[in-house]
């Protein structure tokens, strides 16, 4: 099945996730140079990613929404959906309680700043691998001859869909 929300014939959520998930993941690396560096400047650049991360995240969820709404019910394809929509909402909720609890001080953050946005990025790996479950296996967004119940691409005892 198609995207419903296109751009110039292309997939608008598919455009815009890129942004979030590049700039929180880049967080994650910046605060791993602060680590590094002990420079409060990396810390305080890795506060502005998050910001614009969750910006990010909240402009290219309704996209997604509109796409995983269109999935027909009882289908594996909006199973692997709503378990990569959940888990994003989790992504950014913690990586919201990252950048309130680093709001005050951004140069300075303190260690449960750190551990929202480490177990955030890690469910991020996650979700983006649902994510491309849903568009590379299933052809959710991408393909008109979707199969929405190709099996997981994790099972090697089963032929992929062409």
């Amino acid at each position: 099945m198609e995207s419903r929300a296109k751009l110039l014939g292309h997939p608008i959520h598919q455009m815009l996730i890129v942004f979030p998930l590049g700039l929180l993941g880049a967080a994650v690396v910046f605060d791993l140079v602060y680590f590094a560096t002990d420079s409060p400047a990396f810390a305080i650049v890795s506060y502005w990613m998050i910001i614009g991360g969750l910006v990010g995240g909240a402009i290219a969820a309704p996209f997604g929404i509109i796409d995983w709404l269109a999935i027909p019910e009882g289908t594996r394809a909006k199973r692997v959906g709503r378990l990569h929509g959940g888990g994003n909402v989790l992504v950014l909720l913690l990586f919201l309680a990252s950048a309130w609890m680093r709001a005050d001080f951004p140069e300075q953050p303190g260690a449960l700043a750190y551990v929202c946005s480490f177990v955030g990025a890690g469910i991020a790996l996650c979700t983006a691998w649902l994510g491309g479950e849903l568009v590379d296996r299933l052809g959710i967004g991408v393909s008109e001859r979707a199969d929405v119940n190709a099996p997981s691409s994790l099972r090697h005892d089963q032929p992929r869909a062409a």
